[in-house]
């Protein structure tokens, strides 16, 4: 049924004017319509005033549940802002560990990124030989010596149990909780483990600790002083988990078990490893790129892109005619779906993404020439309009 609903040419045009009207309604900037008119004497000489915005439309569905800003998000080349390339000290951390200490570093830098409000960043790792890199890219940030301050800090672990003088009375509310002596210095390695036991809870993902001589002794002393009591764990003074201690723990091996997912439980395993792995860095090149050159830069690929498309549309229309009206149609709709897709998925905006894009539909008109000439071949040759068509869509490239 659906198969034949597609071979009517008529729904399938309904469909792609459907899906580019939505397109476009996605790519319309923000845009302010005043209109202040007076018609003439007869017609009533009445004032006509309004006022409005449209465009610059947001994704808002199931109350809020689901929500999408559809700006389109600029990498550092277009919105400026700085960049920076750290080095990773791994004197202190041994070979197995390296690669974990790298992810848990961008893991803790991420994180920070985001408490500073710092939405289009990007943060990646290198490795070349033994030196393990951090680039990190923050788009639209120009006073850099906080944002360098804050992420080029040792991510600092903290394990702190409940306040004996402000006992909380509600079981909803986490109690208030007081700094213990062990921190992630203590703590040798976090690691994802599975429930074996025979319950309901069987293969459940949990995290496992395993602490040092030292910190074996401090968490001995503090589980045994705290039963049925939380002792929390703290990374940048933000609480990752407050935990219920069950039994004392002699031996310096923890189980943290609750109702984990899998993608949580790597969550937690990964921070809780970016304090015990405790890794400084060191900044080697700091890069900053103002907005006026990443405006610049947009305001010129804008302007070359759109006069070679318009030529390449003029040169369609004079050399095929009415293909070529329509390929040029076709071009503008595969520019709003494209552009409707960066934004809705979303993909970062840079120079190199707008070059790609603008070179994408070079490609799309690059195919519209050879289904054309095929056409051509096809006609020359005798064969029916119908045919000729089809075989020029099918064949073109044979």
């Amino acid at each position: 049924m659906i198969s034949n609903f597609f071979k009517k040419p008529k729904n399938v045009l309904m469909i792609v004017l459907f899906i580019s009207v939505f397109a476009g309604m996605i790519d319309l900037p923000k845009t302010p319509i005043n209109i202040d008119y007076k018609l003439p004497e007869f017609l009533g000489g009445k004032n006509i005033k309004y006022s409005n915005i449209i465009g610059g439309y947001n994704i808002y569905a199931f109350n809020g549940r689901v929500q999408r800003n559809l700006e389109i998000k600029k990498g550092l080349d277009i919105a400026g802002g700085v960049s920076v390339l750290m080095e990773a000290d791994m004197s202190q951390v041994s070979a197995t560990d390296k690669a974990t200490a790298l992810d848990s570093l961008k893991n803790v830098i991420e994180r920070r990124v985001n408490l500073l409000g710092i939405s289009e960043a990007t943060v990646q790792t290198s490795r070349f030989g033994e030196n393990y890199r951090i680039i990190v890219e923050l788009a639209g940030v120009f006073d850099t010596g906080k944002a360098l301050d804050t992420i080029g800090q040792v991510a600092q672990l903290e394990f702190r149990i409940e306040d004996p003088e402000n006992p909380s009375t509600d079981i909803n509310f986490l109690p208030q909780f007081i700094p213990t002596d062990l921190n992630g210095a203590d703590l040798l390695r976090a690691t994802i483990g599975f429930n074996q036991g025979d319950t309901v809870s069987n293969n459940e993902p949990q995290i496992e600790l395993q602490f040092n001589s030292e910190g074996t002794k401090k968490f001995k002393e503090i589980t045994e002083a705290n039963l049925n009591k939380r002792v929390a764990i703290y990374l940048d003074d933000n609480i990752l988990i407050a935990p219920v201690v069950q039994s004392a723990i002699l031996d310096g091996k923890a189980v943290i078990s609750g109702q984990f997912t899998l993608e949580d439980a790597k969550l937690l395993v990964t921070q809780l490893n970016a304090g015990a792995l405790p890794v400084p860095v060191k900044i080697l090149e700091q890069r900053t790129v103002g907005p006026t050159l990443g405006q610049e830069s947009v305001q010129k690929s804008i302007y070359a892109g759109g006069v070679g498309l318009l030529l390449v549309m003029a040169f369609m229309i004079l050399y095929y005619g009415r293909l070529g009206i329509l390929a040029s149609i076709a071009l503008i709709i595969y520019g709003l779906i494209t552009l409707a897709l960066y934004k809705i998925i979303p993909v970062v905006l840079t120079l190199p993404g707008l070059a790609g894009f603008i070179l994408s539909i070079g490609m799309a008109v690059d195919a519209n020439i050879l289904i054309f000439e095929r056409i051509k071949e096809e006609l020359r040759a005798g064969r029916p309009v119908g045919i000729a068509l089809e075989n020029g869509f099918g064949r073109s490239w044979d």
